[in-house]
């Protein structure tokens, strides 16, 4: 079996998929640091594996995986010891596969727009519908809890624990006491606490290399 290579940036949207390599059991993955602050996602190196510039990236053989939702569903298939995928035939399969996506397609689409006060477009154009509907839909699967499928946690868990803790920090999405629990019980979990101290030491890392 080829051995998977992880392109990361410490303080980026890949450092969710850190946490989730924790919540994998530290899988065999090759981790390649960048510094995004010296534009080392820019270098004709990584843009030869991904033209976009991007993190995260994984690089498994000769197979290239971009695009954070592709990403956390490959690494949780690639290594399914720890069960953060549901398999083909499974009941929870769908909904992971449909939370997985509605974070790329709508969530974030909308969140920018709204962030950055883009005007509206007609509802039938839009990917999302609208910010409304799109956090409605969010809260009302939450509130089923205590997990994004009821009460088995999956690598969807990772990336929604990730992205609702970072997107409320900024206040770019209106809080919540539902998202509130939900990131707290996410970060209660001691994979995602060794994550995080992982991710730190990444961090100071980079930092010494600055000098």
């Amino acid at each position: 079996m080829s051995t998977v290579t992880f392109f990361h940036a410490p303080q980026s949207r890949s450092t969710g998929v850190l946490l989730l390599l924790e919540e994998l059991g530290r899988p065999p993955v090759e981790l390649r640091l960048l510094d995004i602050r010296k534009g080392d996602q820019l270098k004709s190196e990584f843009l030869a594996i991904n033209p976009m510039g991007k993190v995260p990236t994984l690089l498994d053989g000769g197979s290239v995986v971009t695009e954070q939702v592709a990403v956390y569903q490959y690494l949780a298939e690639r290594f399914p010891q720890a069960g953060l995928a549901p398999a083909v035939g499974d009941a929870l399969r769908g909904p992971f596969l449909r939370w997985l996506a509605f974070y790329g397609s709508s969530y974030e689409p909308a969140l920018i727009d709204r962030y950055m006060k883009s005007p509206a477009v007609p509802r039938a154009t839009s990917p999302y519908g609208d910010f409304d509907t799109m956090y409605q839909a969010l809260l009302g699967q939450l509130s089923r809890g205590p997990w994004m499928l009821g009460e088995r946690f999956s690598a969807a868990d990772v990336l929604w624990g990730s992205a609702l803790e970072w997107t409320m920090g900024f206040g770019m999405l209106p809080r919540h006491a539902v998202f509130d629990d939900y990131v707290a019980r996410f970060n209660a979990r001691p994979a995602i606490a060794a994550g995080k101290a992982w991710e730190a030491r990444l961090v100071t890392e980079l930092a010494a290399r600055q000098g």
